[in-house]
């Protein structure tokens, strides 16, 4: 049974606070409340799953998590863009493998291709 992009994300926030980083995971978009009105959670769209600082230089980073087979959205890559444009460290990452390579290298756009 294929690995769920949840469970991914799940494994990779363990992964990165054991590695000397902070990471945290956002959600991006909008739910409706009981009451009707609709909540927005400030982020914009195509936010990355995870964004973190490593430890060792202050740096920020961003990954976006998918599955093996997952695909990004157009506004994922608009925001991949964004960072390229400014050489931030971001990337995809379908495993903790992929994560860490991403931060430790300081990795810019790794998997957006």
């Amino acid at each position: 049974m294929a690995t769920s992009e949840h469970e991914i994300q799940k494994e990779i926030l363990v992964a990165l606070c054991r590695h000397k980083c902070n990471a945290y995971r956002i959600n991006v978009g909008k739910v409706q409340t009981k009451d009707g009105r609709w909540f927005d959670t400030g982020a914009p769209q195509g936010h990355p799953d995870i964004y973190g600082t490593r430890w060792v230089d202050n740096q920020t980073f961003y990954i976006e998590v998918k599955s093996k087979t997952g695909k990004l959205r157009p506004d994922q890559i608009r925001f991949h863009e964004m960072l390229q444009s400014h050489n931030i460290i971001h990337g995809v990452a379908r495993s903790v493998k992929d994560a860490l390579m991403i931060v430790d290298g300081g990795l810019c756009g790794y998997g957006y291709d």
